[in-house]
């Protein structure tokens, strides 16, 4: 069995491909590195680097070992932190996010609930932007985000907001003038796309590529945030269905909202990286939850 530091050294070096770098970086010795090792290659049986006087470089048996046990020493590390956060409690920083004005004001009650039973974590709040939601999602610079389901390959709690879907057209379009429509009209009229960093099932459950009845649905223009998508329907480049609040939330005197009778309805609330659960996040999401107007929780969504 590896213990912790042989582990450490490996993956170091595998980083660095270089002796003194690593040495440097763990606070040990050149001597102790190179020791380590070669004391795990011995116990897997064949080399892991290949050394000359000038490079350091990964075998493919050694790439293959490095991309093995990168997750797995994630993983060791958050559920490590994970403990001890819970045997202190919730302490420290917490990164909450939302996106755009309809989902502020159900997380800033989160926030003030959340504050109130764990006076001794810091929340920091900020609004996130379509195009970089996944990317701050994964790399820990926003812990909890209040969204739009679906959101593909993350953690998602119950659901806080629930919307009915309308259509949203310049207010020239000949669909303004209807009382109604149905999610058939979409294979006439091009829709505008969402980013490209948008989650495959959220853009099929709100910009779908067939209509219920089998018809495509033709692609309009791709906006990078939700409002120069709203730029785009009121320069009549494309409709696009949104929520019932959004007129209250993005006010936009060229673009008229038609109700839409049979599109499912918006359901929104605490999105985070599973991988990064935590107890600060655990408690958020109670928080949110807690502090969430009843009659706005609809049943959690499938995942």
């Amino acid at each position: 069995m590896w213990e912790r530091h042989e582990t450490a050294a490996f993956l170091v070096l595998a980083e660095e491909l270089h002796f003194g770098r690593t040495a440097e970086r763990l606070g040990l010795t050149t001597g102790r590195i190179s020791r380590t090792i070669k004391a795990v290659e011995r116990r897997v049986g064949a080399p892991l680097f290949e050394r000359t006087s000038r490079t350091v470089r990964l075998t493919p048996l050694g790439e293959q070992l490095a991309a093995d046990l990168r997750p797995i020493v994630r993983g060791l590390d958050a559920a490590l932190e994970r403990a001890v956060a819970a045997a202190r409690g919730v302490t420290g920083v917490l990164h909450v996010a939302f996106l755009g004005a309809t989902t502020a004001p159900v997380l800033l009650r989160g926030v003030e609930l959340f504050q109130r039973r764990h006076p001794d974590c810091e929340v920091r709040v900020h609004e996130e932007r379509l195009a970089t939601t996944r990317a701050h999602l994964s790399d820990g610079t926003v812990d909890v985000l209040l969204a739009a389901f679906p959101f593909d390959g993350m953690a998602t709690g119950p659901a806080l907001i629930r919307e009915r879907q309308v259509l949203a057209v310049a207010a020239g379009h000949r669909l303004a003038r209807e009382p109604a429509v149905s999610l058939e009209v979409l294979a006439d009229h091009p829709v505008i796309q969402y980013p490209q960093a948008t989650s495959r099932s959220f853009k099929e459950h709100r910009t779908p590529s067939r209509t219920p009845g089998g018809r495509p649905v033709p692609r309009g223009p791709q906006g990078e945030s939700f409002s120069e998508m709203l730029s785009l329907v009121a320069l009549g480049r494309g409709v696009l269905p949104v929520g019932e609040h959004t007129p209250g939330s993005f006010p936009h005197p060229g673009i008229a909202y038609v109700p839409i009778t049979d599109a499912p309805p918006i359901l929104r609330g605490p999105v985070w990286a599973e991988s990064r659960t935590t107890a600060r996040v655990r408690a958020f999401v109670r928080a949110a939850v807690d502090a969430a107007p009843h009659s706005s929780v609809p049943p959690a969504p499938g995942r």
